[in-house]
């Protein structure tokens, strides 16, 4: 697998030096950290790394760029230089993102990362959604039937979405694509799921159910959010249509 042409397993010591120190020298220079940081992540290579004692998973099944992971990464070698709010406000939970045009993301992240952060964006954060507001949509219908239990929620959530229970998607999944590790990052299989669970959806299901679906997912969020990425209105149709082939 590669990301950029970079081979997994190969020793980018070297350049992974370079690109954080240009980084840093950029922000004590003081260029603006949020278009430094992206355009040093259009620069990255690795699609993998351990560092700080976690396997770091940047690109989930060779599509998806956690780009939230690699901004938290590359984000520790410049921490100290930016005020505490941002780090809490901006860098930690990747917000910025949201308030930036398309075009200026598109740009510095260059055509590969942001087809990549596209992925993961529709794939992971959209996906998650969905799963959430549906969560939401079962209960009020228990609710209505008089009962309050999760007994199978979950199970009730992923049958009426995915069409089979949350376990047996797990297994075919962990069979296809054996990622897990002790040494990990929090979260890295539960992405990768999340990500085969929307190419699942997108494939099997007809497009006006997966369009509709979507866009209530990104209702959920922008209520929760308060703002999405501009992405998600302009490119919603071709990235699903892409997904599709």
């Amino acid at each position: 697998m590669t990301v950029d042409g970079a081979p997994v397993g190969e020793s980018q010591d070297a350049n992974v030096a370079e690109i954080t120190q240009r980084l840093r020298q950029s922000v004590e220079d003081g260029r603006p950290w949020r278009e430094t940081l992206l355009q040093a992540m259009e620069q990255w290579t690795l699609p993998e790394e351990t560092y700080g004692g976690l396997h770091r998973r940047y690109l989930l099944l060779g599509e998806a760029f956690d780009w939230l992971l690699l901004a938290r990464r590359l984000g520790s070698e410049f921490a100290e230089l930016i005020p505490e709010d941002e780090r809490r406000a901006d860098l930690h939970s990747g917000r910025f993102l949201l308030e930036m045009p398309v075009e200026d993301v598109r740009r510095l992240l260059g055509v590969t990362k942001y087809r990549s952060y596209l992925n993961y964006w529709y794939g992971v954060t959209v996906e998650q959604a969905l799963q959430i507001a549906v969560q939401r949509e079962v209960r009020k219908e228990r609710y209505s039937l008089g009962t309050r239990s999760r007994r199978g929620l979950t199970d009730a959530v992923f049958g009426k979405i995915y069409g089979r229970s949350r376990a047996e998607l797990l297994a075919e999944f962990r069979a296809e694509w054996p990622i897990a590790g002790p040494s990990d990052a929090p979260g890295t299989e539960l992405k990768a799921f999340t990500y085969w669970l929307f190419k699942l959806r997108v494939y099997r299901s007809d497009p006006a159910r997966v369009a509709s679906d979507t866009r209530k997912a990104l209702e959920w969020l922008h209520a929760r959010l308060g703002a999405l990425p501009s992405v998600a209105a302009k490119e919603l149709a071709a990235h699903l249509a892409a997904h599709r082939r």
